[in-house]
């Protein structure tokens, strides 16, 4: 999932550190200044649950960013979510499961549910990016730059253009990325292309996440 983000929103100026990376091993900081940042398109009011055996990742970037979406409800308010943006120029992901629980008047909470990649056929994206709020995983990283400048050519994968308030900012990179038992929340994913083998979409009765918070 991946957030644009472009001028136009007035921003008091703030500093965002420590936001969770997809391996949890770095300090993401992100300064937003003023005027700086407004979403091209808005996420939902809900974020989501994803779950994996095992994501394999290319050309791993990382960096700390917004996704601007709307509340829940009659008001419909801007709401503004910290995120780590993390793309892949290419990932394959076994067993993965993508889940939303809403709420229906007069039913209670159902829960749209989607699993692939499994029977030893991983789902397989190209040029992938996830806005991720929260991440639990073991992860592996081969050939790992940690504090380079996000807006640096030298990246394989490019951050997507607006997405950055300043292309000085920290971000951290990797050849290859290896996740193991992945739990995320998440606020948006987009990739060029997705392929999901054997793709199975249920709409199941009460809360039934692909995983459950830890108490």
């Amino acid at each position: 999932m991946i957030s644009q983000v472009r001028g136009g929103t007035r921003w008091k100026r703030f500093a965002l550190v420590m936001v969770p990376s997809i391996a949890a091993t770095a300090a993401v900081g992100v300064g937003l200044a003023q005027g700086a940042l407004a979403a091209s398109f808005s996420v939902s009011g809900q974020d989501f649950k994803v779950s994996a055996d095992e994501l394999v990742g290319d050309n791993l970037i990382q960096y700390g960013s917004v996704a601007k979406g709307k509340t829940l409800g009659d008001d419909k308010k801007d709401a503004y979510h910290p995120v780590t943006i993390s793309g892949f120029s290419h990932a394959e992901i076994t067993n993965m499961c993508q889940s939303l629980v809403t709420p229906v008047p007069g039913l209670g909470n159902i829960t749209l549910q989607l699993r692939t990649g499994n029977k030893g056929r991983p789902a397989v994206a190209e040029n992938i990016y996830l806005d991720v709020a929260e991440l639990d995983a073991d992860a592996k990283f081969e050939q790992l730059d940690i504090g380079v400048a996000v807006g640096d050519p030298s990246h394989v994968t490019k951050p997507v253009a607006g997405t950055v308030a300043d292309g000085g900012l920290f971000s951290q990179r990797a050849k290859k990325a290896t996740l193991t038992n992945v739990r995320q929340k998440a606020w948006a994913t987009t990739a060029g292309t997705f392929t999901l083998p054997d793709l199975k979409l249920r709409l199941l009765s009460g809360d039934q996440p692909c995983y459950q918070d830890a108490k």
